[in-house]
């Protein structure tokens, strides 16, 4: 046994324990009646023996036959001569504290230890009054030495059960304990997520079929690859029972039972594994939904609560069996029906020995918890009926869920807190093939079958086979996003509902004062001699007017100017004043204007340049002193309140709690972004007790809270040029004199640039060492960022959660300037690799609207609409239209409602219109205009209104058919009827005149005519001549249109400013103004002569 080392100081420690507990023992405890301990050992096979534990417990490693007697003086060994110099190890004589005396006894095989016995029986016989033993009662380790042993002793002592005492002793423990503990919890992590989750996934999407014990052997089998477990030796690693996959109905929530060979069933599965390491043990629990009903997932949120409440009331002193009647209660509270479906216990004591009998949180459990204490929570609802089922496997169903967690003087500590166990993360719904791909194949394969027999009757059947109840995905859409409409309407009628108590709050401007009263103004020489003098304490500035001085704070000025004429210096004052055009946050906020209210406007000075006699300076030096003072006082006061301005939104952190420990989560050498100055640096990331802390090589500290975290991402490496964590802020923090929402930490991960010059070879030795070294690098980084994300999980116990970008459902598109990766998350929609970055919480959004979406068009925009209307809506352009539908799945699946448009739209004012009457708003229909039906009919509407409002009537003057008939005029007015074309034309005939009436009408009209043209040629005298006129008439008209108030009646001719060339507008003109030349009768000549001759041209036709 040299080969073995031996912990003296944990030896020494748990001994010193034992001994402690044995004399503080009560008197009618076990231990106050035993007068000596025996932990006789033989060649047991069973890890979990209480032999077994307790030597893993006492020494760190298992000695088979072996006697330990612990008498009150002395401490007795028997055993090998190998294991006996393994003990001289623990040798106690140099200890400071008082230990019983070791004595050892090596085994001697002649006399088959017959003496070796009675050596051991007189020692026992010595210790109190040598009547009683304590010894495991139920030990039944085997083997020629232990019952050499067992027949020695005989009936000479009475014997007492230590199993109970000896656990209760064993169960708190130290910090070199919990530190194997936490390695063996991250190594069942590592295995499930890593392996057994993924393989799940696989065998559920490929739909294969696998035994459940084939299943637990492959999962033992991953067990020793270093793929899926790291950071421990592999050596001393051990199962702690064959993994327990169970599904199909078949389910027995205990440990002790075995994966049957039946196949997995997709519906519910149930997984348990547990690990050993260093004999020490982990466990966890889970149960994977597959397809489940709303019954089944409300079932599951039960036992979630069940298991919280759990890790909640397991504190220090907490009585066990109070702990199990907390979990009732819950039971009894949320479902009544469930309460003879819950396990008989919820969880019992683990540490060396996997399942403590005596440390069970059941109903009768006498004994308490107590800090340091490991426990293995297991709680489940077991004969649960599925009657939706579509198999007989799933009519019958059980859940399962278990952690390992170590008691505190507050909720216990869950060290298995990365395996996801939410019902959004453990229910899995298969998704089914397109409706349309499965009847083009099931009409393919019956044409084919019966085309020859049948002919075109039987394809005529096969058509009429297909039922008007199979819908498409498209319509399947609709329909879920007609459901999430009328969802939408009523959310917010309700949210609306809720907020009309509250009052909008409206922050005031500061108003500047210059002094509060006469004894602040200073006492200058300058003011005595009627000089401008600037007072820099106040930031004021003095001025003489009308003989005496006024005082101007310099929130007042809104720019000086100085300029040398002559012999004369002149300084000009320029103040704010209302009716001035003022900046965002520039000037002062003007109170209501009374009628006996003045404001100056401008000021100008002026001072001589020429020295008098007897003077040192010229006059004009106290023009030239104020305006370079006034100047410098002015930019402090921008500066000023432009970091006030900054300082508004942001809200003061608690203080970070800086936890010295050394083995704090840590990343090196990250970038932080936005930088904290100019140049960009690096810094560490590390995480302590209630917050982050970045720490620049420089100095500079950044803190994060974790309270004020909204959102958290960790984007990996793959197809990207960096690494990073992102964190979206609830409340914006102030660092580098700016306030940030968002703060990045990356590094990067690869070159940004390549060189071309480089004569680039296929087998270039140091290109493939590059790249192999690149792809290295990838990985290391990807680990560290992935360890990091897992340890703030895990300490903040789900506070901060990571999530990751989907990069399979991204999508182009430009939130801002460039085109960017848009990427989903559980949560979110973001790109994080450009700055600014783009992060939208698709709880926050009311709907999304798709604008501009034409088959004639290669991109679309997309909008998203906030539940909060007085936020401003953000919008993504220039999606590529092939990936309409790709988003508008994504959107359908996050059960948020979306719209189409092929117009853009002013949001601002629908918003406004919105935010002024909401109610009214929701009256008129809400946002069902935007629905491509309601927004069709709303513009066939707008034009019928502007049809009617040029339609040139038959019995108007000619003049007016005339201007408005011009090639510029109103499109609407060229869409008329063929009628209205025949009578424009002037079928004299049709209308029923004489010759006589129309000559006279015709005369009228040359009358008119000759009039408007020396009209004409007088205003051309006064200046240039105004062409298409009819046009800019027309406009004016449009723009005071009855639609133009109402903001989703909107023109297709007007789009928001983002838009102006938008393709819409000039195809809109353009379509209608081919179909009036098409609807016009006669030569392009005679169609221009009409328009511009007016009513000569019905002369001539008389005249013919």
């Amino acid at each position: 046994m040299s080969e073995f080392t031996a912990d003296k100081d944990a030896f020494q420690r748990r001994i010193g324990k034992l001994y402690d507990a044995w004399k503080s023992a009560e008197d009618d405890g076990v231990l106050s009646k035993a007068d000596a301990i025996v932990i006789a050992l033989g060649t047991d096979e069973d890890p979990y023996s209480k032999p077994t534990c307790f030597q893993a417990w006492l020494f760190g490693y298992e000695l088979p036959d072996m006697v330990m007697a612990l008498c009150k003086e002395k401490i007795i060994f028997l055993s090998s001569k190998k294991k006996i110099d393994f003990i001289r190890q623990f040798d106690l004589k140099d200890s400071e504290e008082s230990f019983p005396e070791i004595k050892l006894l090596i085994r001697d095989k002649s006399d088959r230890d017959k003496a070796n016995f009675e050596e051991v029986i007189k020692e026992l016989k010595c210790s109190s009054e040598g009547k009683t033993i304590g010894v495991y009662t139920k030990d039944k380790s085997v083997g020629e030495f232990i019952e050499g042993w067992r027949s020695a002793v005989g009936n000479q002592f009475e014997k007492v059960d230590i199993s109970a005492p000896m656990a209760l002793i064993m169960a708190p423990k130290d910090e070199e304990e919990v530190v194997t503990i936490k390695k063996a919890c991250q190594t069942t992590t590592d295995l499930f997520n890593k392996f057994l989750r993924e393989e799940l996934m696989d065998l559920i999407d490929k739909e294969k079929k696998i035994k459940h014990s084939k299943l637990a052997t492959l999962v033992e089998e991953a067990m020793q690859n270093k793929k899926y477990v790291t950071g421990v030796d592999v050596s001393k690693l051990d199962t702690c029972y064959l993994p327990i996959i169970q599904s199909g109905g078949k389910y027995a929530l205990k440990f002790s039972t075995e994966s049957n060979d039946d196949n997995l069933h997709y519906g519910t599965i149930i997984c348990m594994l547990g690990t050993r390491y260093k004999s020490y043990c982990a466990n966890v629990v889970r149960t994977f939904l597959i397809g489940p009903t709303e019954q089944m997932q409300k079932h599951y949120d039960i036992l979630l609560k069940v298991e919280e409440t759990i890790i909640d009331r397991l504190r220090d002193g907490v009585k066990l069996s109070e702990v199990f009647e907390a979990a009732m209660e819950v039971v009894k509270a949320e479902d009544a029906s469930l309460v003879d479906k819950l396990t008989k216990s919820v969880g019992f004591a683990m540490g060396i020995e996997f399942r403590e009998s005596s440390l069970l949180i059941s109903a009768k459990s006498e004994s308490r918890a107590e800090k340091g204490m490991l426990f293995n929570i297991n709680v489940g609802f077991s004969d649960l009926e599925n009657p939706g089922a579509k198999d007989s496997e799933g009519k019958k169903y059980s859940l399962f869920i278990g952690d390992t967690v170590l008691v505190t003087e507050g909720p216990a500590t869950v060290f298995t807190p990365n395996i996801k166990k939410k019902t959004k993360q453990i229910s899995i719904f298969l998704k089914d093939d397109d409706d349309e791909e499965e009847e083009e194949e099931e009409g393919k394969e019956t044409k084919v079958e019966d085309s020859d027999l049948l002919g075109r009757a039987k394809r005529n059947a096969i058509l009429s086979h297909r039922t008007r109840t199979e819908m498409t995905a498209e319509e399947k859409r609709q329909q879920h996003q007609k459901e999430l409409e009328e969802k939408l309407q009523r959310e917010a009628r309700e949210r609306l509902s809720g907020q009309k108590g509250k009052a909008s709050e409206k922050k005031d401007r500061k108003v500047c004062i210059s002094y509060k009263g006469p004894s602040q103004v200073p006492k200058e020489t300058e003011l005595k001699d009627l000089k401008i003098f600037v007072d820099k304490k106040y930031e004021t500035v003095i001025v003489p007017v009308a003989g005496g001085y006024c005082p101007f704070h310099i929130a007042t000025i809104k720019n000086i100017s100085q300029s040398v004429e002559g012999e004369n210096t002149y300084l000009r004052i320029n103040y704010f004043h209302p009716g001035s055009t003022l900046g965002r946050n520039e000037g002062p906020l003007f109170p209501s204007i009374e009628a006996d209210v003045k404001f100056l406007k401008e000021a100008t000075f002026r001072s001589s340049n020429a020295k008098q006699q007897g003077e040192i300076t010229a006059p004009s030096s106290n023009l030239n002193t104020a305006f370079r003072i006034i100047k410098e006082v002015q930019k402090k006061f921008k500066t000023r309140e432009a970091e006030e301005r900054e300082k508004e939104g942001v809200t003061k952190q608690d203080t970070l709690i800086v936890n010295a420990n050394r083995g704090n989560p840590k990343l090196k050498e990250l970038f932080i972004r936005p930088n904290i100055v100019s140049k960009r640096i690096t810094g560490t990331l590390e995480a302590h007790s209630n917050g982050f802390r970045f720490t620049s090589v420089r100095g500079d500290k950044v803190d994060i809270l974790y309270n004020n975290i909204k959102n958290a991402f960790f984007q990996p490496c793959d197809g990207e040029m960096i690494i990073l964590l992102h964190f979206h802020l609830k409340s914006a923090i102030l660092f580098g004199k700016k306030k940030h929402i968002d703060v990045q930490f990356y590094t990067e991960v690869g070159e940004m640039t390549a060189d071309l010059g480089k004569h680039q070879y296929v087998h270039d030795r140091d290109d493939l060492r590059a790249e192999q070294a690149e792809r290295e690098m990838r990985h290391k980084l990807k680990s560290a960022f992935k360890s990091f994300c897992e340890k703030v999980e895990s300490i903040t116990k789900q506070e901060v959660e990571f999530d990751m970008p989907f990069r399979d459902l991204g999508f182009q598109g430009a939130p801002f300037r460039s085109t960017v990766t848009i990427q989903p998350t559980s949560n979110c929609v973001v790109n994080l690799t450009e700055w600014p970055p783009f992060v939208i919480t698709l709880d926050e959004v009311e709907l999304v609207h798709f604008e501009r979406v034409s088959f004639h068009l290669k991109n679309f925009d997309m909008v998203f609409v906030f539940k909060d209307y007085h936020r401003k809506v953000s919008m993504i352009t220039a999606i590529p239209m092939s990936q309409l539908d790709h988003v508008k799945e994504w959107l359908n699946s996050c059960d948020i409602r979306y719209t189409e448009g092929v117009q853009s739209l002013n949001w601002t004012k629908i918003m406004k219109t919105i935010t002024d009457n909401p109610e009214k708003f929701f009256e008129d229909g809400g946002w069902t205009f935007l629905n491509p039906e309601s927004s069709d009919e709303e513009v066939d509407d707008d034009e019928d209104e502007e049809d009617e409002v040029y339609i040139p009537s038959g019995e108007e003057d000619d003049e007016e058919s005339s201007e408005e008939d011009s090639d510029d005029s109103n499109w609407s007015a060229e869409e008329e009827s063929e009628e209205g074309d025949s009578e424009e034309l002037g079928s004299s005939e049709e209308e029923g005149k004489d010759w006589d009436e129309l000559e006279e009408e015709a005369k009228r009209a040359d009358a008119e005519e000759e009039f408007e043209v020396d009209d004409r040629k007088k205003k051309f005298k006064g200046g240039p001549p105004k062409s298409h006129s009819s046009a800019t008439s027309h406009h004016k008209s449009h723009k005071s249109s009855p639609h133009k108030g109402s903001p989703h009646k909107s023109s297709p001719h007007k789009s928001s400013s983002r838009h102006k060339s938008s393709p819409h507008k000039s195809s809109h003109h353009n379509r209608h103004k081919s179909s009036s030349s098409k609807k016009s009768k006669g030569s392009p000549e005679k169609s221009r002569k009409r328009h511009h001759s007016g009513g000569s041209d019905r002369a001539h036709k008389k005249r013919k």
